[in-house]
């Protein structure tokens, strides 16, 4: 007998604008057997905009209640629905709710398809005037200073541009740390309220952006960041090799590790960094002040 499960679609939904939506989202809507949303009231608000009507039962799905829903709707698809699942604005998975449940349903052999739809993520890249041929998305950044730090720290050394998320009250602070990891001219771009009526994109460097929004900013926040330069061998300094080293050992790395893994990076033999690390541990101790962090 063969066995005949449903399908889940993961939608994209509009950022901001809902004249966004894709054609293929209010057909869905209609079509499915449920729908699972982020937000009930939202995907109301949504339905009506997209003078749309869903047949199917709608129930909620969101960060506090994703685990417990979970298997209730892979038993839907077992049984051969059609679950749509939305979040709030842009595509499930991407720093929303939906990963436990593809995951889940990977392994339960069921179909998984998507409605592409709009992404913050993207539309920031493509706004910030920044490298786009390579780029990477780091979601967002952990709420205390030094975990915050410790993140940022682990990514000082990528090339390749970065896209975060941010909340508003916490922007100043963001920024502030990424002056101090990064550097205070890399460049950046603060893009606020996406496709909304008061879009608005702010960029310079990072210690310029960090001024500005410590006088207050407001709406759904994305940062874009320049990666770091492409410095050969011939650029780097004791003083820089000692740098990454300790970076990647504040992200967890054993100083063995780090050193093969900055020789690697930088082209230079691992004795030439060996030599950086074990000068600057000297120095430390003639004068805690100009090795500090090495001991």
């Amino acid at each position: 007998m063969v066995r005949v499960t449903g399908t889940l679609v993961l939608a994209g939904t509009p950022i901001g604008d809902t004249a966004d939506a894709p054609p293929r989202l209010a057909a869905e809507l209609e079509r499915a057997d449920v729908v699972a949303a982020e937000d009930t009231r939202r995907l109301r608000r949504l339905t009506q905009a997209l003078g749309v009507h869903t047949q199917g039962r709608v129930v909620s799905y969101f960060e506090g209640n994703e685990s417990a829903r979970t298997p209730e709707l892979v038993e839907a698809l077992e049984g051969g629905a059609r679950v749509l699942l939305v979040t709030d604005a842009g595509m499930p998975s991407v720093s929303d709710p939906g990963y436990r449940l593809v995951a889940a349903c990977v392994e339960k052999d069921i179909k998984v398809t998507a409605v592409p739809g709009p992404s913050a993520v993207l539309t920031a890249l493509a706004l910030s005037g920044l490298p786009v041929d390579r780029f990477c998305f780091e979601g967002f950044l952990p709420r205390k200073a030094g975990e915050r730090l410790g993140r940022l720290r682990e990514v000082a050394d990528e090339r390749r541009t970065m896209v975060y998320f941010e909340a508003p009250h916490r922007l100043d602070d963001t920024l502030a740390a990424m002056a101090e990891v990064f550097g205070a001219e890399r460049r950046a771009a603060v893009c606020r309220e996406l496709t909304k009526t008061y879009e608005e994109v702010k960029r310079g460097p990072l210690k310029d952006l960090a001024e500005w929004a410590a006088e207050g900013v407001r709406g759904e926040i994305t940062v874009v960041v320049e990666g770091a330069p492409d410095t050969g061998p011939a650029d780097l300094d004791e003083a820089e090799l000692v740098r990454r080293v300790q970076v990647r050992e504040e992200a967890g790395e054993r100083r063995k590790e780090a050193i093969a893994a900055v020789a690697v990076e930088t082209g230079l033999p691992k004795r030439e960094v060996f030599d950086a690390v074990v000068a600057a541990k000297n120095a430390a101790r003639q004068s805690p002040a100009a090795g500090k962090g090495l001991s």
